[in-house]
């Protein structure tokens, strides 16, 4: 189970870092690259969102099959075991939650830039008329 999270830690990290790459004011040949590097890599790299999501199904489902550790006659063990595996629930859900909101900002960023691009060239075709 802790190599899915692995996985699941390298891929979020390589979002952020593709996400800060496409937003760095890099030279406008040198962004039209990295760009078109990062829409080639987005379709392949969309299982991340059903990886992610299986995940969260998974958490869900721990969570709602979990023993219960509340009352009186739980050990202070029990009870920080209990505590330890809520605080690991909510760190992969958040981890699950930004894999899935870095892929749909890299998206959007990509297909802007493409925009921005087509009316660009919209704009110069308009000028040489």
């Amino acid at each position: 189970m802790a190599l899915q999270w692995v996985i699941l830690t390298w891929i979020v990290a390589a979002e952020a870092a593709l996400a800060l790459l496409v937003t760095l004011p890099w030279p406008r040949l040198i962004k039209s690259q990295i760009v078109s590097l990062t829409s080639l890599i987005l379709q392949p790299a969309a299982s991340v969102l059903f990886f992610a999501a299986f995940q969260l199904l998974d958490l869900y489902w721990k969570h709602e099959h979990r023993l219960m550790c509340t009352s009186e006659i739980c050990t202070s063990e029990e009870r920080t075991r209990f505590e330890k595996s809520l605080f690991k629930a909510q760190r992969n859900a958040i981890l699950c939650v930004s894999a899935c909101l870095l892929y749909w900002c890299i998206s959007r960023i990509c297909k802007y830039h493409k925009v921005i691009k087509e009316l660009e060239e919209a704009e110069k075709r308009l000028k040489d008329n």
